[in-house]
């Protein structure tokens, strides 16, 4: 830490991209892959429940809301202890919140938007939707828990 006692946040030039940060002992691409795999068995999660939650009649902003939060539970759940090996700390999983509070109104703000903006009767509106709104929250999601979230000890 700098003399100063601050917390260094990373910016785009010092991003870890090596070996040295993230799960003790395993690499930036076992890293990717799992988080990819985490990223899908959670997408699985997400999507279906806002499927099953607006066949029931919920209005989409609510659905997608409670969808969101049970496919980033699981998320976070499999990322911390597979993809990258941390132990429970009381301090990141208040940075887990903050940064899913955020990737919360990227993604269902996203989503919403482009649901409203496709047509009523196109089948294709809500999945394309979605996976706009998952591709961009998971993107933020990976470099922010991989560069600091799981740096916090």
């Amino acid at each position: 830490m700098p003399e100063n006692h601050e917390p260094h946040v990373p910016t785009a030039v010092d991003l870890p991209l090596r070996d040295e940060s993230g799960a003790p002992g395993v690499d930036l691409k076992t890293q990717i892959l799992r988080f990819a795999v985490t990223g899908g068995l959670s997408a699985i999660v997400d999507f279906g429940l806002l499927l099953v939650l607006l066949k029931l009649g919920l209005p989409f902003v609510v659905a997608k809301s409670i969808s969101f939060v049970a496919g980033t539970t699981t998320a976070y759940l499999l990322n911390r202890r597979w993809t990258f090996s941390a132990e429970p700390s009381r301090a990141r999983f208040v940075a887990v919140v903050l940064l899913y509070g955020v990737t919360f109104a990227v993604q269902v703000g996203i989503s919403t938007i482009l649901n409203q903006q496709f047509p009523d009767d196109a089948w294709w509106r809500v999945p394309l939707a979605f996976c706009i709104a998952q591709g961009t929250a998971t993107v933020i999601n990976f470099i922010v828990q991989r560069a600091v979230i799981f740096k916090i000890r």
